[in-house]
């Protein structure tokens, strides 16, 4: 949910979870489907999964460097919501480092064995990370705007963004899987952020390069 109270809006912090979301539960199942072996599939959708747990893992890094701290320091008794996001972010982060294991693996060798295991722990990734927003969305971001300015806010989302991919292609990719489950408006206001040359490029290059990207790696679904 997006509050609505005035002050910071946190709707750009649930696109993004939408993406993660989306994401963790449909990739399981393509991965599972690449053949034994084939080297080429398992580099295309590996990377693709390190893009996405890479965005995550800065998503979750941004919060615990400068989000908690500050709201461990105004929230008073609602310090329990924000322990227990650190917790979640904790076990979370467990996940996250044995599924980067288990995709360099996987790229290196397409074996079966590897691939079989990776699945298995992005599916009980999955719902962990369910848990995780949806206690986030309803009981922490509520907290935000009496709480956090919109410098701070600012902040945040740009730590969050400065550290996305580099490479132009990987950089669309990443946008268009922002975007993707996003509302028109939501859309509109993501893009007005962006630099105009950014928007320029995305328009005419960057739409089609993340729908080549994104049917590539769902190939087989």
């Amino acid at each position: 949910m997006t509050t609505t109270t005035a002050g910071v809006d946190t709707w750009e912090m649930v696109m993004a979870h939408r993406l993660y979301r989306r994401e963790f539960r449909i990739l399981p199942a393509i991965i599972r489907g690449i053949p034994d072996g084939d080297h080429t599939r398992a580099a295309l959708v590996g990377d693709h999964l390190d893009m996405v747990t890479t965005m995550l893992h800065h998503h979750h890094e941004a919060e615990d460097e400068l989000l908690w701290p500050i709201m461990l320091d105004r929230v008073g008794l609602h310090a329990d919501v924000v322990h227990r996001m650190e917790s979640q972010h904790e076990r979370l982060e467990g996940l996250l480092d044995r599924l980067g294991e288990l995709n360099a693996r996987w790229r290196a060798t397409a074996t079966a064995e590897v691939r079989d295991e990776l699945a298995d722990v992005l599916a009980q990734a999955s719902p962990a990370l369910d848990e995780h927003l949806d206690d986030e969305e309803r009981d922490l971001l509520p907290l935000v705007p009496p709480h956090v300015s919109q410098q701070e806010w600012d902040a945040l989302n740009a730590r969050a963004r400065g550290a996305g991919p580099k490479d132009l292609r990987t950089a669309f990719a990443a946008l268009g899987a922002m975007l993707e489950d996003a509302t028109p408006e939501e859309q509109r206001r993501f893009l007005a952020e962006l630099p105009p040359p950014v928007r320029l490029l995305w328009r005419l290059f960057g739409r089609r390069s993340w729908a080549r990207s994104r049917d590539a790696v769902r190939r087989g679904r």
